[in-house]
């Protein structure tokens, strides 16, 4: 008896110290690449590395960028945020044709970690809360190092951006429509949200990341925001990419068209039910599955209709 109770004291310190090295190895270790000298972005496809954070030093991120010949700061600036693979040198590079054609500054952040396919809460769910369930400081959101970024860029190129269009695809789409949900103050213009696997629900009676259970929620600027929910119409079965399959998820439909087209139902509804202007949409791609390039072509197709037609 007295050795289970010792081998189960042991197990309960190994859980609780491998719980412990995942906190600090999420929180602390993974600086990221080594800073580069701030210089002025040039024309045609370059990357930096700058402080994720405006209050700390203790992480880093690469940020690539592609500025077509004689973009200025009056044209049009898309942030594109990568899937789960957080490779953003490859969605730039889906980006860079569309960028020259249109005359738009194209900016990929990449959420670099090495443990992504396990690791989530640091990219498409916001780094809103830690291994705990706690809220970090707002200031450490990924969706706050968004709004770094653009303001980075400004200073060290003296422009004044004062709006960005967005588009993501996947984990990509993820973090986009939790940015609508949870950032309401960011200066987002048109947000695309394409082919998410899962997504924030307006229940409050769901955790986080699939709900708003004990979240902070403004319904009036979230619904506001020009939100398209883009869905490619063969996204509908579970063998294309990783499709998460939790009781959570699966609540929200079986196939990542179903969750999408679920999603805007359920905040069209919620928008009406407390009597809120509702700027979203959704549109579905025909022909297209879990594919970001494909998504990408229609998502450009969509922002020169939004951006040549301004209300």
């Amino acid at each position: 008896m007295k050795f289970l109770k010792w081998t189960g004291a042991v197990l309960v310190v190994a859980a609780v110290s491998l719980v412990g090295l995942l906190y600090a190895y999420v929180s602390w270790i993974p600086r990221g690449p080594e800073l580069t000298d701030p210089v002025q972005t040039p024309e045609g496809t370059s990357s930096f590395v700058m402080t994720a954070y405006e209050t700390s030093d203790r992480r880093t991120i690469r940020v690539w960028t592609h500025r077509p010949e004689g973009w200025t700061p009056a044209d049009p600036v898309l942030i594109v945020m990568h899937g789960m693979g957080r490779n953003a040198d490859d969605y730039l590079d889906a980006w860079a044709e569309t960028a020259d054609t249109q005359g738009i500054l194209v900016i990929a952040p990449e959420f670099e970690n090495r443990f992504s396919r396990y690791v989530t809460a640091d990219y498409q769910e916001g780094n809103v809360r830690n291994v705990f369930g706690a809220l970090n400081p707002e200031s450490e959101w990924a969706f706050t190092v968004i709004e770094n970024i653009v303001d980075e860029l400004n200073a060290r190129n003296d422009w004044a951006i004062s709006e960005y269009d967005m588009f993501g695809h996947s984990a990509g789409s993820q973090f986009i429509q939790r940015m609508v949900m949870m950032k309401p103050g960011a200066r987002i213009r048109h947000a695309i949200a394409a082919n998410a696997g899962t997504y924030t629900f307006p229940d409050d009676d769901a955790p986080y990341p699939y709900g708003l259970q004990n979240m902070p929620f403004s319904a009036a600027e979230a619904y506001a925001t020009e939100l398209t929910i883009l869905l490619g119409e063969n996204d509908n079965t579970a063998d294309q990419g990783f499709l998460e399959q939790t009781d959570r998820a699966m609540a929200q439909g079986n196939f990542r068209l179903d969750r999408g087209q679920n999603l805007f139902a359920a905040a069209q509804a919620n928008a009406e039910a407390r009597n809120v202007p509702f700027a979203w949409q959704v549109q579905i791609v025909p022909g297209v599955g879990h594919n970001y390039r494909a998504m990408s072509d229609a998502a450009s197709e969509l922002l020169a209709t939004l951006n040549n037609n301004p209300e």
